[in-house]
């Protein structure tokens, strides 16, 4: 493999779905899988390949299922996330790895290190999201309208959001340009700084034009599964954690991350201050070392 190949592959589960994931990297790397935001897909915001054969690392990416080229999985919880990582490890030959979630890639990531405690290292949550039962957090407090209206609309009129979603993701097929523009115009300056370099811009339409290519299934089940029981505990996770926030994040608030920092055992915390949701981009890199080199980030600004 070259430096910056991408090499894509399909496996089929126990149960007979199909899941699709990309590797690239260092071919004999310290391996770490990538959990995509919701929506998002396997090709998201990487670092290049040269890149990450710098970092020693294999990356791994797969479409959650209903996402990408992965099967739909109905009525998926958070926690069997984990059951599909382990199978897409096993048909690489990877006893060991490490785990990153990006948003909603990241309550994912955290199933991982709880369920597979012998085979996770280390597990890092950027941006992500706390339980919808979070005791004692107010769950919507400082996210934006919109997902406002929409994690109310899933709770209190299912098939209100099922079809709001379905034309959101019939609209940016048609326009690629399309979610990238709806997402900006709530967004934070930080925010952004970061979405309006060309290069992320390109690389976020080309990922939400691969997460709906089969519809919005894959979106639709995120937020199932996120407003359900996540299925596993944060107390039982043993594995070394990061939680990276950016302090001006308005999708995501950074309330949900020292929330989690207080339930899960013995996790760092790192705030960023004037950043936000898509900071997760630009960090990745220095996360990737953290998670392969165990070596301490830069100190955050809080």
């Amino acid at each position: 493999m070259s430096q910056d190949r991408v090499s894509r592959h399909q496996i089929e589960t126990p149960d007979g779905r199909v899941l699709t994931f990309d590797v690239t990297g260092h071919p004999a790397g310290s391996p770490v899988f990538l959990l995509h935001g919701s929506p998002g897909s396997r090709i998201g915001p990487r670092p290049r390949g040269s890149v990450l054969y710098r970092l020693g690392i294999q990356l791994i990416s797969y479409d959650r299922p209903g996402y990408g080229g992965s099967t739909r999985h109905p009525k998926r919880s958070v926690a069997d996330a984990a059951q599909d990582i382990e199978v897409i490890a096993d048909s690489l030959g990877l006893d060991r790895f490490a785990v990153v979630g990006r948003s909603g890639g990241g309550p994912h990531a955290l199933a991982a290190a709880a369920r597979l405690p012998r085979r996770v290292s280390r597990t890092a949550v950027l941006v992500g999201i706390a339980p919808s039962d979070a005791e004692g957090l107010d769950w919507l407090n400082g996210m934006t309208d919109g997902n406002v209206r929409e994690y109310e609309t899933a709770d209190n009129d299912w098939p209100k959001h099922v079809e709001r979603l379905r034309l959101l993701a019939d609209r940016a097929r048609r326009d690629p340009e399309f979610m990238v523009d709806n997402i900006r115009r709530q967004m934070t300056a930080p925010d952004r700084q970061v979405v309006d370099d060309i290069a992320i811009r390109r690389l976020l339409t080309q990922t939400y034009v691969e997460a709906f290519a089969q519809g919005p299934f894959g979106w639709i089940d995120d937020v199932a599964a996120f407003r359900s029981a996540w299925g596993f505990r944060l107390r039982e996770i043993t594995v070394p954690v990061l939680l990276w926030h950016g302090a001006d994040d308005n999708f995501s608030p950074v309330s949900h991350a020292r929330w989690l920092a207080e339930q899960i055992p013995h996790a760092e915390i790192q705030v960023q201050a004037s950043t936000a949701h898509f900071g997760a981009v630009e960090v990745l890199p220095e996360v990737l070392h953290w998670l392969v080199a165990g070596r301490p980030l830069a100190a955050a600004r809080h």
